[in-house]
């Protein structure tokens, strides 16, 4: 693999701003000066931005307060000049509707931070939902060399001795709640002891699959997406993030020396080995785009048909994060999926991603498993149909296997406020057959897309035992979440989609084997129906009617209609 000539200190990005003598270079370097530093902390060095997502209110990056000074750390100690630039924190337990609202926004925050400052490479603090696709999005557009650090899972929950997983249990504790099988104050129990540090969810959600992709891409730290939030083990990684990324600066290595379509499958493959969250489709569309990949949703079914799920991890194993970290973690289930990985790719160290796993141990069988023993034969599936002609997603991994093949009647719901209102009432008319159908919880109608895909089960089927349904929308639903849940289905109800046109009581049916999903209405009522359509209400300013005019459908990964694409935005005039 060929490799770049090494950088020299005049040849630095920064330099523009900081080695030239004329005047705007002596107002740079005096203002430097006035911030307590001398010409000795940064000339001829690689000036090095650390993207830090932290804020007050997201639990997930909490420690990322200190984390940034380990990162400061190794980057002073490689020779380089580290820069904190703060960018939006994106919590996912508390920004409303969705933190899906503001991903773009944070890729755009990215890739302009880096083009506007004097920066010549990046660390990445990222973990949360959507800030690791975002700042990756946002790198690969501006193409400089970038480091991802991942903030880690959280340690495991506990209640009454039994290990609490977050989200999943959430669902799963709600849900015998409101059938009477558990008491108020068990509920407030386990409101104390489900998260018990900061980090990320430590169940298979979008964050770890997302870190875990990342990491899979080339982007992480061998190892360091399966590192514990808490552990000491993150404070050595980060600086050794810091340390890194100065190296990685003279030798010019950048994205686009990482991202190929061959690294882009190889991190599918270890999506579906982890049995990870539909929302990753999403984000690896979207990044994928923003390198020049046209990836396309078949292309997530062709590998889950040759990759099973091997990761015991909930909701599709029994397990947490914590024990796949001491079980080997990411690179030892990298090691297992070395038959069917490319593992060519260059990753940020500077080596190929096979080079990295090939020798690393695995120590617990049942939390890695084998090839030949899987937890789960197939993680995601894509179907299609009248009722989704550009595709939607579901897990059969987290699904009541008697649904994947299932006709029944729609009870359908205009919005979640109609579901909300509805859903719970003693004299609904509903069966466990029915499938439950949410509109208007997509990308513009919500707006946003927010997680409202693992819709609730009717209280009055709760207490007759009754814990899964087929449940259909064009929202997404956390990686943490479980059933026989269809989402993202495309095109939405607000843009004039099929799914807009379900009433209740017409008949769907679903074959996941077949891919198919199919609302059983002719056409010459469906056109009957569409005539009567009105769109949604959209305002006229502000963030939203951005984000309504420019945000791409689920199956082109959301991403803004003017952010996609190869271009380089050209270097900024220094005037």
């Amino acid at each position: 693999m060929s490799r770049k000539p090494r950088k020299k200190p005049d040849e630095l990005r920064s330099h523009r701003w900081f080695g030239v003598q004329d005047l705007r270079s002596f107002g740079h370097r005096s203002r430097v000066k006035q911030m307590g530093r001398d010409a000795v902390d940064y000339a001829g060095k690689p000036v090095i931005a650390i993207v830090n997502t932290w804020s007050d209110i997201n639990p997930c990056h909490f420690h990322f307060k200190e984390r940034v000074q380990d990162v400061k750390r190794g980057i002073w100690q490689a020779g380089g000049y580290p820069l904190e630039l703060p960018a939006i924190s994106l919590s996912e337990p508390f920004v409303k509707p969705s933190t899906m609202m503001y991903r773009n926004f944070l890729a755009m925050e990215t890739e302009e931070l880096l083009r506007s400052h004097p920066i010549d490479g990046v660390v990445l603090m990222g973990g949360c939902d959507k800030t690791t696709p975002a700042l990756l999005m946002g790198a690969i557009s501006m193409d400089l060399p970038a480091i991802f650090l991942p903030a880690g899972p959280m340690l495991r929950g506990n209640w009454g001795g039994r290990q609490l997983g977050s989200g999943s249990d959430v669902w799963k504790y709600w849900a015998e709640l409101k059938a009477g099988n558990i008491t108020e104050a068990d509920w407030e129990e386990m409101e104390n002891g489900i998260a018990r540090s900061h980090g990320t969810c430590m169940t298979m959600g979008t964050a770890s699959t997302m870190t875990a992709v990342a990491e899979a891409m080339g982007f992480c730290l061998p190892g360091a997406s399966s590192i514990p939030a808490a552990d000491s083990a993150h404070v050595r990684m980060s600086a050794a993030c810091g340390r890194r990324i100065v190296e990685m600066v003279w030798e010019d290595l950048t994205p686009s020396d990482i991202v190929s379509p061959a690294a882009v499958d190889d991190a599918i493959r270890c999506h579906m080995a982890m049995g990870g969250s539909t929302n990753a489709m999403i984000h690896l569309i979207a990044m994928a785009r923003r390198a020049g990949i046209p990836l396309e949703l078949d292309r997530f079914d062709q590998l889950a048909g040759e990759v099973p799920v091997l990761a015991n991890i909930r909701p599709s194993g029994t397990l947490l994060m914590e024990d796949f970290f001491y079980a080997g973690g990411l690179r030892a289930l990298l090691r297992r999926l070395l038959p069917v990985l490319d593992g060519g790719s260059l990753t940020v160290n500077g080596l190929t991603l096979r080079e990295n796993v090939e020798a690393a141990p695995i120590w617990n069988e049942d939390v890695i498993r084998p090839l030949d023993n899987p937890v789960k034969k197939e993680a995601t599936a894509i179907l299609r149909g009248n009722l989704s002609p550009f595709g939607c997603v579901m897990k059969p991994s987290a699904a009541d296997p008697r649904l994947l093949r299932h006709r029944g009647p729609a009870l359908a719901f205009e919005n979640y406020d109609h579901l909300q209102a509805e859903i719970d009432r003693d004299d609904l008319d509903v069966t466990p057959d029915h499938v439950i159908v949410l509109k208007n919880a997509g990308p513009i109608g919500a707006p946003g897309m927010p997680e409202w895909g693992m819709l609730p089960i009717p209280r009055k089927l709760l207490r007759e035992g009754v814990r899964d349904m087929l449940r259909i929308s064009d929202a997404r639903m956390s990686g943490t979440s479980y059933g026989a849940c269809i989402l993202h289905v495309s095109p939405e109800a607000a843009v004039g989609g099929t799914l807009a046109l379900v009433r209740t009581g017409d008949l769907i049916e679903v074959d996941v084997a077949a891919r198919r999903l199919e609302l059983l209405i002719d056409e010459a009522e469906l056109a009957r129906r569409r005539q009567d359509w009105k769109p949604p209400y959209v305002p006229s300013r502000g963030y939203w009617n951005m984000f309504a005019a420019h945000i791409r459908q689920a199956h082109e990964g959301c991403d803004f209609d003017f952010l996609e694409g190869t271009e380089r935005l050209p270097e900024p005039p220094i005037h």
